[in-house]
């Protein structure tokens, strides 16, 4: 791989080529070109063509992509070829909902272990995974070498589980709390804000009175 800087944007990139792979993997295509990855994600050819090229030569001039060694090699770049272990804290609906998602799912990151600091909720079940204290979180994180964590917890608890979750040794956390969260700079944090995206999204809405104004125009 080479020793470039890749930029955010390019590694948030790589998923969405293994998603669209993975489809054409389910309907049996064994190659692809930039083109036609282009046209299924709506990005420009030479974008991808530049992203793949950050980290080798995977097609041939004329041929395309093998989708199958594509797949293999962007989920190596992604480290998702191993299993990596993700310890959950909040076992309320979305705690429940993404462990759901975790049993179907045939990725190699794997929820392994929630917690709650609710008594309630404690020594109850989610897809098999008994919801633990917190006081078990350190010894958990060590004992299953866990290495990402996620948060979906109210905001005022968010900053506290982010910090258990630093001292515990994770590598990365991805927090769904609505809260911005400081970490030391070697552990990643990803913000999964459904509120900040539905106000974005809000923006690009026509409103009622500008679309009665465009209406009363033609």
């Amino acid at each position: 791989m080479k020793q470039t800087k890749i930029s955010e944007a390019v590694v948030r990139r790589l998923p969405i080529y293994l998603q669209v792979l993975n489809e054409m993997l389910n309907r049996e295509v064994q190659t692809i070109s930039s083109q036609d990855l282009g046209l299924k994600l709506d990005l420009n050819p030479a974008q991808i063509r530049k992203d793949l090229a950050y980290f080798g030569e995977f097609g041939r001039k004329g041929v395309g992509y093998d989708v199958v060694y594509l797949i293999e090699k962007i989920r190596q770049i992604l480290k998702v070829d191993q299993t990596i272990k993700v310890a959950l804290v909040g076992a309320g609906n979305l705690g429940h909902a993404l462990c759901n998602y975790n049993k179907y799912s045939k990725d190699n990151m794997q929820i392994t272990a929630v917690f709650d600091i609710h008594p309630n909720k404690i020594g109850t079940s989610i897809n098999n995974l008994k919801v633990l204290p917190m006081s078990k979180l350190t010894q958990t994180v060590a004992e299953q070498k866990i290495r990402i964590g996620i948060i979906t917890v109210p905001a005022f608890e968010a900053q506290n589980v982010a910090n258990q979750f630093v001292d515990a040794g994770v590598e990365g956390i991805l927090n769904f709390a609505p809260a911005i969260l400081r970490v030391p700079d070697e552990v990643r944090i990803q913000n999964a804000d459904f509120t900040k995206e539905l106000l974005s999204l809000a923006y690009y809405l026509v409103r009622e009175g500008e679309a009665q104004n465009e209406s009363d125009l033609d």
